[in-house]
């Protein structure tokens, strides 16, 4: 269902009508599939098909084949409870960002060879092949975020082929082999003196193509592409991106062949557009199962976080007067870990950053809840005593390699030593939406909250502390509000309950209800309210209360202070109050209403997996319409629209979702802004977008409200605070780091205010810059500046690795400051891109039609073609036996050994694998990877196809397909495209379409 109110977002004021119809005659020429779901608009072509649609469709299906492949070797088949999770939405966002930005960044919009543009397709596949190297070199060193940016990248590129060649045109129904696997066969080009389309002077362009790049013999055709607008310049004859955005359409040969949309407006051969999509997604598709069959399906599953439980992430002052704080969070760990034992879905990740003066880290991460919890029992609390401690520099290193959406806890009694990276770690938890609470065990005052309770060693520290300043803890109180963590101060006696605060938050399925916070001593009431979908509500207030009363939405009232009531437990220590509702649970409207002795937090949470995702973004009219993500904080008082993707609902629930508040830290409403879908809503998530005409001046938080099938009002809260700003920080591009190299990374700062001069600051997590700043320039009122930044990696940087570089502005007369993050990747100077290959030895025999009174077999060699050698090898499907050898076989071969065992003295030759198997591991059986295999397949007539993996070491991999009959070769996969046809538009778009048609 849709709210009434959505049109508001189109009618209103008229704005967003105008910009639609401004856009239409001003933007520049467009170069690829549309970007996303807001290109339709732009473009008037609501069943085309975007780079963000295939993506997303792409991903999702074989994230599902995925699971039910591990669903079915486990046995289980229980079903899936309530669908990915909003880390696996957060995660295709990241891809699909990535996607996108190929568009809009200045340093890749208008390259040809990233779009295959202008007959580059030899330095197109180049970088396409660098961008799967890079990919598989992220995913296995587990550097997620960074693979998800080279696949956005790799899959735009990938994509746009299909719309920009003549392949489509020549009658092709199968995907470009070749494209990314150099063994395969290749089309011959066209040369550059060979004309390659004829004049056409209409919007549609059919047969405009040259006879031979169109349905001649096969051995004849030639590939081209389409050159876009004057750059590189267009030779005569040589075909046009072409549309009414294409400046190079009117030299000869005029029109064009690009198939990017359904609207003869932009593409000359839109009637072709479904065809080139089809191939598009099935390209995609086969570059995910390539990706899943080669690190495996579990692996596969957490590159996109499917079903990820939180992560468990502790910061850990380990100086000597923290024994009980590290008894408190080994406690809390031991009791996560026992409450998952018997959860489905991914342990996780769990990680440790010790820290004290001068030293940080080691970071300990690990997938195996047991060793991390050994590794905790092994923690040890020495040394230390003095004021203060490094604890930044270990946040900073948590937040590098935490997942995003981490909850992450630090324990300390200490003031941070390193407040220089205050910018640096802020910038990081808001780009990853990650919240920071600090557990303290160090009051901000010794006169106001000194104890006689304390431990003796803590007293006689805190009389050495006597002079420090009382706000000496601030920065952790602003880094945990503008996350949407918490400060907790509190006592050694107190730290085990109140690390229940742990346990509560990294729940699976944890939403956020309600999140303010006040300065006032005074009485305030705040509400939040309970949908059917919610369970388990548990409130958490720090500070110090005087009173409290709840209210249900019946309005029945308890003091949580003074009286055991119907509605809720109280648990108090120092510093923290927990909440937890009584089962069963009303809908509806709770209140809050209490009094407080100086600076109060109000944390509603509960369980439920309706949650939901945003983004801000803004139209651009480059080189392609659509809409562009805002990185960093959005700029106040300038118009901007607001993305988000609704997850986590179940097949057939029925929820809408009509407007979003924008709340002040006090939860005061600042302004509300209407929704509507997108129509590009898929499984389990919903897309709305919003218009907003200003951002506020004020740092807010979003709230999304809706309603459930029952009719009751459903809320969530996103609780990092926007930091809404006048000057932006944008980086043109992210290059590659090669070993023992220097790379420069240029960026831009985009003044929105008056002249006035910045500092600019860069941390990286691995000191591989050449200089941190600050850096220190003017900017006129409405200029720019355009600065860059050196990195050097050692010689003995490893492959794989990702450095997080984090730049920070700041204006030096006012609080304006930005940030932006960027993640580069350090790969060797000269990889091996070369698949390994499969060649017959002998032909395969024939089968007779009675398949079940007879086999077939067929002899393979099997070698590397590049210079890392043999690595694995498995058979993916099939129902007969590989038999392989260090050596060719005699012409009779008697028993096979067994493959599990162990070589020695080189009388173990022979090597057996089936269906099911594990993957072979090449260097663990034979002696000497780099020589080739010798195999014999062997199989019933009735099983006359199966298909052998073989992998290098550099991770490059070759699809063998055995049949009856034929030679192995490289099969094409074609994808299950199910719900990836044309969608019907919704009624807000089509209320777009009438007031766009009106002005026009």
């Amino acid at each position: 269902m849709m709210s009434q109110d959505r049109g508001r977002l189109w009618a209103g004021n008229g704005k967003p009508a105008f910009v639609l119809a401004s856009l239409l005659l001003l933007a520049l020429p467009c170069t690829g599939f549309l970007p996303n779901f807001w290109s339709r608009v732009l473009t008037l072509s609501w069943n085309s098909h975007t780079h963000q649609q295939i993506t997303e469709q792409a991903i999702l299906n074989v994230t599902m084949e995925t699971l039910r492949v591990i669903k079915k070797h486990h046995g289980n088949h229980a079903e899936e409870q309530t669908g990915l999770g909003r880390g696996f939405w957060r995660a295709v966002g990241e891809v699909v960002k990535s996607n996108a930005a190929m568009d809009f960044l200045s340093s890749t919009r208008s390259d040809p060879v990233y779009h295959f543009d202008s007959e580059r397709v030899d330095g197109a596949m180049a970088m396409l092949r660098q961008f799967w190297a890079q990919t598989l070199l992220s995913v296995r060193a587990k550097e997620y975020q960074s693979a998800r940016h080279s696949l956005g990248q790799l899959f735009h590129s990938l994509q746009d082929f299909y719309s920009h060649s003549n392949w489509v045109e020549m009658g092709q129904r199968f995907i470009y082999l070749h494209l990314l696997q150099p063994e395969e066969p290749a089309f011959p080009l066209a040369a550059e003196d060979t004309p390659t389309c004829m004049e056409c002077f209409s919007l549609t362009c059919r047969d405009n193509l040259m006879p031979r790049l169109t349905n001649a013999q096969q051995d004849a055709q030639l590939l081209t592409t389409g050159y876009f607008s004057t750059f590189p310049p267009k030779p005569h004859g040589k075909c046009s991106h072409g549309g009414i955005l294409d400046r190079s359409r009117y030299m000869g040969a005029k029109g064009g062949i690009n198939k990017d949309s359904t609207s003869p407006l932009f593409s000359p051969h839109h009637y072709l557009h479904m065809e080139a999509s089809k191939l598009a997604m099935e390209a995609t598709v086969s570059v995910l199962r390539d990706i899943s069959d080669t690190v495996g399906p579990k692996t596969f599953l957490r590159l996109f976080s499917v079903k990820q439980v939180p992560a468990l992430v502790f910061v850990m002052d380990t100086t000597g007067s923290m024994f009980e704080e590290i008894t408190a969070a080994r406690y809390r760990a031991h009791s996560i870990i026992q409450s998952r034992a018997s959860s489905p879905g991914q342990p996780g990740t769990f990680l440790l950053v010790p820290f004290h003066d001068p030293e940080v880290g080691p970071v300990y991460e690990t997938d195996d809840p047991h060793e991390f919890m050994q590794h905790m029992e092994n923690l040890m609390a020495l040394g230390g005593g003095d004021e203060p401690e490094m604890c930044l520099s270990a946040i900073q290193l948590a937040l590098t390699h935490s997942p995003p959406l981490s909850e992450i806890f630090v324990f300390t009694d200490a003031s941070p030593k390193d407040a220089h990276l205050f910018d640096v770690v802020k910038a990081l938890a808001l780009e990853k939406q990650s919240k920071v609470t600090f557990l303290l065990t160090e009051d901000p005052s010794y006169a106001l909250h000194s104890r006689g309770r304390r431990r003796r060693r803590k007293r006689r520290r805190r009389k050495r502390r006597e002079l420090l300043s009382p706000d000496r803890f601030s920065l952790y109180s602003s880094l945990s509000s503008l996350s949407g963590g918490a400060t907790i101060f509190t006592t050694n006696s107190d730290i085990r309950s109140v690390s229940a605060i742990v346990e509560d938050n990294t729940a699976v399925d944890k939403v956020t209800l309600l999140h303010v916070e006040s300065d006032e001593e005074s009485t305030s009431s705040h509400s939040f309210r309970v949908d059917s979908s919610v369970k388990n509500v548990t409130l958490h207030l720090t500070g110090l209360l005087i009173e409290c009363v709840l209210t249900s939405p019946s309005d029945q009232s308890q003091s949580l202070l003074s009286q055991r009531g119907p509605l809720a437990e109280l648990e108090h220590f120092e510093g923290l109050y927990r909440i937890s509702l009584t089962s069963p649970i009303q809908p509806g409207k709770w209140k809050l209403q209490a009094k407080s002795d100086g600076h109060l937090t109000f944390n509603v949470i509960a369980n439920s997996s309706v949650d939901f995702l945003y983004y801000f973004a803004t139209v651009t009219n480059e080189t392609h319409p659509g809409l562009a993500r805002v990185e960093g904080g959005p700029v106040a008082g300038v118009p901007v629209f607001l993305v988000l993707a609704v997850t986590g609902r179940a097949p057939g629930e029925e929820a809408s979702f009509s407007h979003v508040t924008l709340l002040g830290a006090a939860g005061e409403s600042l302004r509300q802004v209407n929704l509507n879908s997108s129509s590009s809503s898929s499984y389990a998530v919903e897309e709305l977008v919003g218009w907003m005409d200003s951002v506020p001046v004020v740092p807010f938080c979003v709230r999304l409200t809706g309603q459930d099938g029952g009719g009751n009002k459903l809320e969530r809260v996103s609780t990092e605070m926007v930091q809404p700003t006048r000057v932006q920080i944008q980086v043109l591009s992210v290059p590659r780091l090669v070993p023992g190299h220097s790379t420069k990374v240029a960026f831009d700062i985009l003044n929105h205010g008056p002249a006035r001069s910045f500092s600019l600051n860069a941390d990286d997590d691995r000191g591989y810059l050449h200089k941190r700043g600050p850096l220190s320039f003017h900017v006129e009122e409405q200029g720019s500046f355009r600065g860059e930044v050196d990195l050097i990696a050692p010689a003995a940087a490893e492959a794989g690795a990702t450095v997080t570089l984090t730049l920070t502005v700041n204006a030096l007369d006012s609080p304006d400051s930005n940030y932006a993050v960027a993640y580069l990747t350090v790969i060797p100077p000269d990889p091996d891109t070369s698949a390994p290959s499969c060649d017959a030895a002998r032909a395969p025999s024939p089968c007779p039609s009675v398949c079940n009174e007879s086999s077939w077999s067929v002899s393979l060699v099997v070698s590397d073609r590049g210079r890392s050698g043999l690595a694995a090898l498995q058979l993916q499907s099939g129902e007969g036996v590989l038999t392989l050898f260090h050596r060719p076989p005699p012409a009779e071969d008697g028993l096979v050994e067994d493959r599990d065992k162990t070589a020695s003295g080189g009388r173990h030759h022979k090597a057996r694998l089936e269906r099911g198997d594990p993957p072979l591991n090449v260097s663990e059986w034979a002696p000497g990877s780099s020589q080739p295999l010798w195999g014999t397949y062997s199989s019933s007539c009735c099983s006359a196809r199966a298909e052998l993996l073989v992998w290098d070491a550099a991770g490059n991999m070759k699809r063998c397909q055995l049949a009856s009959g034929r030679r192995p070769q490289l099969r094409d996969r074609s994808a299950e495209t199910s719900g990836a046809g044309r969608r019907t538009p919704t009624a807000g778009f089509l209320a777009a379409l009438g007031l766009l048609l009106l002005l026009l």
